[in-house]
Order: C-alpha cells, then sequence, then structure tokens
C-alpha cells in the first residue's frame, strides 16, 4: 500500500502549491472508516481507494480530485456521511463524492433498472464537474485489475461487460486511450478467455519471429527523417491491444496475419509544421496504402485527438501504420481531459456540459421513459465507430458508423430533426435513410408541417435520436388512447343509463392509481382498465337490471379463440400472407432487408444488398419495405452460412466446431466444396440469434490458427 507521505509527496511533485492538509486528512479520515473491511482479495478495504488515488496521481490531477479519490467510497459502503464528508472537507469534495457513490438503497425491480439509475446519477454528475467521471473511472480500473478475487464467474462476466459498454466508451469519449485500452483488455480476459487467448499466442509468435524487424523499421524511419532536416525526431513502436485486434476480426473479412496495423509507429517531432513536413518525407520515401491517411490535426476528433494517420509499404516493404504528432498531441492522446484538467492549468474549470456528446446523454435522459431505455439509448450513442461529417457551414458533426441524415439532423438540433423531411449529401438529394460516409456534407431540408415518422426508428443509430422519436410516438399515442378511453367509458355510461363527464372521475382517479383524469382515460384506451371497472369505481352501488334466460344467452361471453405462434419478428408484412427466408442470402435479424412478393409462395425475405435482387428491378410493384422487430417476443433460431478455408491437419474441424459450439452457434449442415493437400474449403450453416451473433463467431474463427479465412457466403 501507497504511506500517507508518499501519496502526498507524488502529488507536490508534479504541483508543489497542492493542500497537503487535505490530503492527509483525507487519508486519516477513510483509513479509519474503512477499519477493519476487507475486500475478496483478503486486503484491507482501504487498499481500494487508495490505489484508486494513485492512478490519478500519474495523471497528475488536482488535490481536490485526489481526496475524492481517497473519499469516495465512504460513504456508500460504511457509516460516514455526506454531512460529514461536508463538515470536514467542504461543499465542493462533498458534491465530489456524491457524484462518485451508488444509489445503493435504491428500491428497483431489476439489476437493469439499478444500473441505469446510478449512471443516471453519474450522467447528471460529471455534466456539472467532469473530475466526477475521472475518479469513476481510475475507480473502475483498480476493479477490474482485481476481478480476477471475485468467485462468481456470472458477477465478473456482468461488470465486464458493463466496462466494456459503458465505461471503456466514456474513457475514449473524454480522450483517455490508456485507460480505455486497459479496461477492454482486461474485460476481454473475462468475456471471451479463449479469443483473447488465441490473439496472445498468435501476437507472442509474431513478436519473436519480428523482434529484429521491428528494431529496423524504427531505426531507418528515424534515420529517413534526420536526413530530410527534421531535428529531435522521435519514433516507438506500438502494439495493438487484444480487444482492438479482435474488434477488427470482427469487422473485416481478413485472417489475423493480413491485418497490417498490429504494430502502429508513432513519429514525434517538435512543432505542428514538423508534423506535414515528417508526412512528406514518408509519403515520399515509401509507397502509400491508398485509403488509410487521415488527418486528425486540422479535423480533431471530438475528444481533443490530434494526429496524423498514414499507412505505407515501409522498411522492408513491411505493410506499417505511421502516426505522427507533437508531444502535446502525445499527452492528450493519452491522457484526454485529464491532461486539461492537471493542476498545471491554473484557469477556471468548467463541468462536462462543454462537452457534445456529454450533452446529447443529457438530452437522452430528458426523454427517455424508463431508467432502462435511457441506458438502451446511451449504449447507441457510446460504443460505436465514428464518422465525422460537415454541416454547410462547414461544422464538424461525429456520429456512429451507420447514421443516417435523421441522425445528423437530430445531432445539429432536436428541433430539426423533428422537422426534417429531405437531405442534400454532398449537394444531392438523397432518401433519409442514407448511410453517411466520412467528410459527407449534410444539408438538411425543414418543414413546419413535418412530424417524427414512426418508420425512422427503423434505420436511425444514435440514441439521442430514437430517443426524441419514441417520446413523439408515445405522445401521440397517448392522445389516441385518451381518446379511445373515453370513446369506450361513454358507450359504458350511455349503457348503463348515465350521462358521463371527465369530474366522475376525479373521485375514482386514486383508486385505479393513476396520477390525473387524462392519464385514467389512457389506461382505459390502452386496455389497462376496462370500461366497466371504471362505471364500478364511480357507481360502486350500481346493479345491472335482472336479465331473462335469453338475454343471458345472448350476452354470454364467446370462449376466446386459442393463442396462436407469436407473429414473425419483421415489421411491415401483410397480415396472413406466407412468409419466408431466402436461401441465397441467408437474412438475420440486425441485416437491412427487404420483402419480395412472389406469387405463389408469398414475401421472401431478402438482405438489401443480395444480388438476387437485380432481377426484381424492373418490378418495384412486388417490393415491400420490412424491418426486423427487435421489441418481438418471438424466440426463433435463424440460419447463417458461412464459407471457410481450412488447414487440411489432424483435429482442424474438431477445432472449427468446437469454437462455434463455445460462442454459442449449432452447426445445422456442413459441405466440403473443394479439398486439396493443404486446405478444405466448406460451406457451413449455422443456428444463431442475429446477425451480431453470427459476426462474434465468425470473429472467434478468424482468430483461430488452423482458419485461414471466414466470410459470410451469399448464394
Amino acid at each position: 500500500m501507497i504511506r500517507q507521505y508518499e501519496l502526498v509527496e507524488r502529488v507536490k511533485a508534479y504541483d508543489p502549491s497542492a493542500d497537503e492538509d487535505l490530503l492527509n486528512r483525507a487519508y486519516v479520515f477513510s483509513l479509519k472508516a474503512h477499519g477493519s473491511q476487507t475486500r475478496a482479495s483478503g486486503d484491507p478495504y482501504f487498499s481500494h481507494p487508495l490505489e484508486v488515488a494513485g492512478i490519478l496521481t500519474q495523471m497528475k490531477l488536482d488535490a481536490g480530485t485526489i481526496a475524492t479519490a481517497l473519499l469516495h467510497d465512504t460513504v456508500e459502503d460504511t457509516v460516514a456521511t455526506l454531512e460529514d464528508i461536508e463538515r470536514v472537507f467542504g461543499r465542493e469534495i462533498a458534491r465530489l463524492v456524491d457524484g462518485v457513490t451508488k444509489l445503493s438503497r435504491l428500491e428497483l425491480n431489476s439489476e437493469q433498472a439499478k444500473q441505469a439509475e446510478n449512471f443516471r446519477k453519474l450522467v447528471l454528475a460529471m455534466s456539472e464537474d467532469i473530475r466526477v467521471l475521472l475518479v469513476k473511472l481510475a475507480d473502475r480500473l483498480h476493479n477490474m485489475r482485481t476481478l480476477h478475487h471475485i468467485g462468481k464467474p456470472e458477477k465478473r462476466k456482468r461488470i465486464a461487460r458493463e466496462t466494456l459498454e459503458i465505461y471503456a466508451p466514456l474513457a475514449e469519449r473524454i480522450g483517455m486511450h490508456q485507460i480505455k485500452d486497459e479496461l477492454e483488455d482486461l474485460a476481454f480476459a473475462q468475456i471471451n478467455t479463449e479469443a483473447r487467448d488465441s490473439i496472445l499466442a498468435q501476437l507472442s509468435r509474431l513478436r519473436n519471429e519480428g523482434e529484429d524487424r521491428v528494431a529496423r523499421i524504427i531505426t531507418e524511419l528515424r534515420e529517413t527523417l534526420t536526413a530530410e532536416g527534421i531535428p529531435n525526431v522521435l519514433v516507438s513502436g506500438r502494439e495493438k491491444t487484444a480487444y482492438s485486434i479482435w474488434r477488427k476480426l470482427q469487422r473485416k473479412n481478413v485472417s489475423f496475419e493480413q491485418l497490417s496495423d498490429i504494430m502502429a509507429f508513432r513519429i514525434t517531432v517538435e512543432s505542428l509544421p514538423e508534423c506535414y513536413q515528417a508526412l512528406g518525407v514518408i509519403h515520399a520515401a515509401y509507397p502509400v496504402v491508398p485509403g488509410r491517411f487521415k488527418d486528425y490535426i486540422s479535423t480533431p476528433k471530438p475528444n481533443g485527438y490530434r494526429s496524423l494517420h498514414t499507412g505505407v509499404i515501409g522498411p522492408g516493404r513491411n505493410r506499417i501504420e505511421v502516426q505522427i504528432r507533437t508531444s502535446d498531441m502525445h499527452e492528450i492522446a493519452e491522457l484526454g481531459v485529464a491532461a486539461h484538467w492537471s493542476y498545471k492549468q491554473g484557469q477556471p474549470r468548467n463541468g462536462g456540459r462543454e462537452y457534445r456528446w456529454l450533452r446529447e446523454l443529457l438530452d437522452i435522459l430528458e426523454h427517455a421513459q424508463k431508467p432502462e431505455e435511457f441506458l438502451e439509448h446511451t449504449k447507441l450513442e457510446l460504443f460505436q465507430d465514428q464518422v465525422f461529417c460537415f454541416t454547410p457551414k462547414g461544422d464538424l458533426i461525429a456520429l456512429p458508423r451507420g447514421a443516417t441524415p435523421v441522425d445528423f439532423a437530430y445531432a445539429v438540433h432536436s428541433e430539426v430533426g423533428d422537422h426534417c423531411v429531405g437531405a442534400k449529401i454532398n449537394g444531392r438529394m438523397l432518401p433519409l435513410r442514407t448511410q453517411l460516409q466520412n467528410g459527407d456534407q449534410v444539408d438538411i431540408i425543414t418543414s413546419k408541417a413535418q412530424t417524427p415518422v414512426p418508420g425512422w426508428e427503423r434505420f436511425v443509430v444514435t440514441g439521442k435520436a430514437r430517443a426524441r422519436i419514441r417520446k413523439f410516438l408515445r405522445t401521440q399515442q397517448r392522445a389516441q388512447y385518451i381518446e379511445l378511453g373515453r370513446a369506450i367509458l361513454q358507450r359504458q355510461f350511455k349503457t348503463e343509463g348515465y350521462e358521463f363527464s371527465d369530474k366522475a372521475l376525479e373521485a375514482v382517479v386514486k383508486i385505479f392509481q393513476q396520477p390525473s383524469v387524462e392519464d385514467l382515460l389512457a389506461g382505459v384506451g390502452s386496455g389497462l382498465h376496462s370500461g366497466r371497472e371504471v362505471f364500478h369505481g364511480v357507481f360502486p352501488g350500481h346493479k345491472p337490471p335482472v336479465k331473462d334466460a335469453d338475454e343471458r344467452a345472448a350476452t354470454a361471453p364467446k370462449p376466446k379463440p386459442k393463442r396462436k405462434d407469436a407473429p414473425l419478428p419483421i415489421r411491415g408484412l401483410i397480415p396472413g400472407m406466407a412468409v419466408h427466408y431466402a436461401r441465397c442470402c441467408h437474412p438475420l435479424p440486425g441485416d437491412r432487408i427487404v420483402g419480395i412478393v412472389t406469387t405463389g409462395k408469398g414475401v421472401t425475405i431478402h438482405t438489401i444488398d443480395c444480388e438476387t435482387l437485380e432481377s426484381f428491378h424492373e418490378s418495384p410493384e412486388r417490393w415491400i419495405d420490412v424491418a426486423w422487430d427487435i421489441e418481438s417476443e418471438r424466440a426463433e433460431e435463424h440460419v447463417g452460412r458461412v464459407s471457410l478455408v481450412v488447414a487440411n491437419e489432424p483435429g482442424s474441424l474438431g477445432t472449427l466446431s468446437t469454437v462455434i459450439g463455445k460462442n454459442g452457434g449449432n452447426i445445422s449442415n456442413l459441405k466440403i466444396t473443394s479439398r486439396n493437400v493443404d486446405f478444405f474449403e466448406l460451406l457451413i450453416d449455422v443456428e444463431v440469434k442475429d446477425a451480431k451473433h453470427l459476426t462474434n463467431i465468425m470473429a472467434a474463427l478468424r482468430a483461430t490458427p488452423a482458419i485461414s479465412s471466414v466470410d459470410r457466403a451469399r448464394g
């Protein structure tokens, strides 16, 4: 454990003016509060807040942040209260500690609801002071480093999944790539141990084979730059993390050996002009790989990241990635917002509201109906690769990959999104469902008469857009339910010989646990309460007139029809029409799909990129706009087809089936299409839940040494 004087010396080393008394008081207060508590590892509990404080000293953060780290678990896990913290340390430290503290005494009906409420509180707190997030990330990092001490595997996986879905993307959003990489790798080790071990084994092999090669590349790059008059240049090599490689294997149809940027070489120069000078030298000396150049200096990422990226066929004909930046850019690349929040700034600091992504989380928070919905939309907002597009004025808008003009419109402003009727992309009018590409200039066309369309929800990908559309549809639906509920009650009252009025319902609102008359009417319209129930609530002593036998027989309730199977999980289909999935493209939930009406067969569902669709271009009347219903409760296995090239060696087919089985897939059919001395070529049908499930299986297969290539089969 770090001793008290050692912690103070660490802070004083980079900030001589730090409040030494504050640090000493926080250290002693936390030590006494946690007392004899221990962690799952058996270590004293106090070691945890101390290690969190140690992580934050490496970022050179101010004394207030270090004190918050020491105190962050006292309110949640000891008898200390927020009032105690405020009395001893002041209002600012108490506010920071409260922001990091979880809602431990919350009465919620599910673990997910509790997680969502805790995250909601964190978002509100870090919007006021971003240091709350810095402490929370350091807290999560130390918890992940010691996660292996937790006995229950399912609990370890739950915490790891939460880290991967929420905390690692948050670290990336504020530019803290060091912490993001470590969080991802530690979570990956728990969620998919076999895939990580396989990637690490192959990295180790490549490292052993290419140790001299890396040193030669660094030496040659340095000599090339120095010879062209760039002084004091630093060149280093950095290996990509196992999780980063896994994500690339998921996205790209390449084997492990074909990945060109497993090693990235960083060139650090003294000034901004030298960045572009170094880029010119590298491009002049080595052939450029097309499509690999990115200028994040002239167009920085939203988290402040600045650097030049390029791919070249470098020294020794090796295909490499090169990053060029200054030392200041490098500090921001590694520490992100922490670099701005360190002691040395000496400027008044804002909260977190200056970050666009955080303002959008607050917007989602305002429009989400339930905590779980907020969490779902937040994950959409955080956990995706990005594309960068421009407004007509040249303002940069960062969006998730796959975003559409509707997502862009909502990112500009909620009102622009609500009234969006069309979009010009690079000067051309294109459909609103068009997926945007890096560098697109988007001009949104609006109309005051326009309102959000239910169909937009099928193709938008940002949490903000989905939350706004759902809120509008809920409001519109509520109005319809109120109108329907009023009509049902008017008919019920008239049948019983009474005149209906809203005032009559005021007395029974509380009986039905509704906040207002309108809510009660909406409940009747949506089927939550029947008209008869509400009528008898208003007139509890009312007795219907006695009917004779013939009347009773005529009005007797008819037996309910037997429940049929749940409908297919596809929206936009004509009720009762026969449906089947095309065998040419094997569509899966998550794919963009289209329906083709076929005489005598009903509707055939194809993926939007299926080559078979070309034969229907002359028959637009046969096309049906359909989409997967992500809210469908129907549990159904779908078949995805993959083509593989597998090494012709003992055990390779066994390894193949084991990998598919461990990742939750089931082989329903296997066909060897070609076989020679070295390789098999196979077609395999795998039962999966959706396209993402199949992508994960394919990534796991690509990480397996016995498998040369994996692709989703078409045809």
